[in-house]
């Protein structure tokens, strides 16, 4: 009897070869926050950033209510001490159904160390974590979502703002944009002089007929 499956070809599956990135042999917790991929698993040390210029691109509130940014001099944040603010921050907001966290930066930045004692020399040290480098300024977290009191707001920033490194600020909507150490705060209208009476428009002459 013609069976209809000895004619019926399968392709051969083979078994996906696992070959693991570097970048998941050298993280040591992957529920951090950490980028999918990246080119070079080891990267120059760098400085913080100084805002010498003129922009003020990320210095006020673009999704939330609420929010905090860096008043004191810039750092370097490391992945998990943004977890940790923002663990702290999903607590406190619990109780508001339908609360939303916005993390405006992203640690993409591998740090590496070596140990103590090492002799110099033998290559740069291997990959320890993951971080982000920040100057004065910048907003790192914003909350809105549903309407929270400034009260309730300025208690859950505070207690998250403990957690971090470096000096950070309270800021609404309303906060003007920040250049570095400088607040840049719109310019005040100009107050018209009473006194001062402005002559009357002369009417404008009429045009002569054409002949």
């Amino acid at each position: 009897m013609f069976s209809f499956l000895s004619q019926t070809v399968f392709p051969s599956v083979r078994p996906r070869s696992h070959v693991l990135n570097p970048v998941t042999i050298f993280t040591r917790e992957r529920s951090q926050l950490a980028p999918r991929s990246i080119k070079y698993i080891k990267r120059h040390k760098g400085v913080v950033p100084i805002p010498t210029g003129g922009s003020i691109r990320g210095t006020t509130l673009a999704f939330g209510d609420w929010g905090i940014r860096i008043k004191g001099n810039g750092v370097r944040f490391s992945a998990k001490q943004l977890t940790t603010v923002e663990e702290v921050i999903k607590k406190k907001l619990k109780a508001f159904k339908g609360a939303k966290v916005w993390l405006r930066v992203f640690p993409d930045i591998p740090v590496c160390i070596k140990g103590n004692e090492t002799r110099m020399g033998k290559g740069k040290g291997t990959f320890e974590y993951w971080a982000t480098r920040q100057p004065t300024g910048r907003v790192l977290f914003e909350i809105g979502g549903v309407p929270i009191r400034e009260e309730l707001a300025r208690d859950i920033l505070r207690q998250a703002a403990a957690k971090l490194p470096t000096k950070m600020e309270f800021i609404n909507k309303d906060t003007p944009p920040r250049l570095g150490n400088l607040v840049l705060y719109p310019p005040k209208p100009e107050k018209s002089d009473p006194s001062v009476v402005e002559p009357p428009l002369s009417p404008s002459p009429t045009p002569a007929a054409s002949l």
